[in-house]
């Protein structure tokens, strides 16, 4: 593996927990929002990486979607409650999102020192070639 390729297989891996971060932070802010109990709640999102096979790296194998049922809730003074009292809620576990929220962010930042390190050998390689 030449040295030049760490910093395009941490770009994609930054990539990867771009969107990892982003379908968390959706969840996190719709983890309260109520909808009738005739519509859909809002549906969580969970990125699947795969890998690129022999050149390295990942990349998004898909989005999966969670469960449009949600949680049924009684709360008769919620304007959107149905003629039980009752209003649907997304199944979203804030304190899972919260860890999935952790360990994007820490494999983002991971994947950015790789890069600030390569770019750091690259400019000692250079300093190399001048002589200095």
């Amino acid at each position: 593996m030449a040295l030049f390729d760490s910093i395009g297989i941490a770009e994609t891996g930054v990539s990867v927990h771009r969107k990892w971060l982003d379908a968390v932070a959706d969840n996190i802010a719709n983890v309260n929002n109520a909808t009738s109990t005739a519509g859909p709640a809002f549906q969580a999102r969970y990125v699947v990486a795969r890998s690129r096979g022999e050149d390295g790296g990942v990349t998004v194998g898909g989005v999966l979607s969670g469960d449009a049922e949600g949680k049924i809730v009684y709360e008769p003074t919620n304007p959107l409650a149905d003629a039980n009292g009752n209003v649907r809620y997304p199944d979203i576990d804030l304190g899972e999102q919260m860890g999935q929220l952790i360990m994007a962010q820490r494999g983002y930042q991971a994947n950015l020192a790789v890069v600030d390190r390569a770019k750091t050998a690259y400019e000692a390689a250079l300093q190399l070639g001048r002589g200095a």
